[in-house]
């Protein structure tokens, strides 16, 4: 599964938000961060819902998952580290007859 069909409308959503002035996202030794510039006025467990609000709506009829935990905060700057996992499942039958093979599936 290509994870940008997920990140593009949930960094769109994001800067959409009346909370967030900017959203960027950055890539740093392959896990990626969120960049988020914030109002004054607003509290981290807001951003945090608002997150978690936006990633589910982007997830919504894929088998997907979104972790994410809190980096730093720098004024109105708020850093987080968001990943999209993908669950994983056997694709085939490695013959050593493991309790969950994929001959075992309806």
């Amino acid at each position: 599964m290509n994870l940008d069909e997920i990140w593009s409308p949930f960094l769109n959503q994001l800067a959409t938000s009346n909370t967030v002035k900017s959203v960027s996202k950055k890539t740093i030794t392959g896990i990626p961060f969120l960049y988020l510039t914030v109002n004054s006025d607003i509290i981290k467990a807001e951003i945090e819902t608002l997150i978690k609000l936006e990633a589910a709506k982007c997830m919504r009829g894929k088998q997907l998952r979104m972790e994410y935990s809190f980096v730093r905060e720098e004024r109105k700057l708020l850093v987080y580290r968001v990943r999209f996992l993908v669950p994983q499942e056997k694709m085939f039958c490695c013959g050593n007859l493991c309790p969950d093979c994929i001959r075992y599936r309806n």
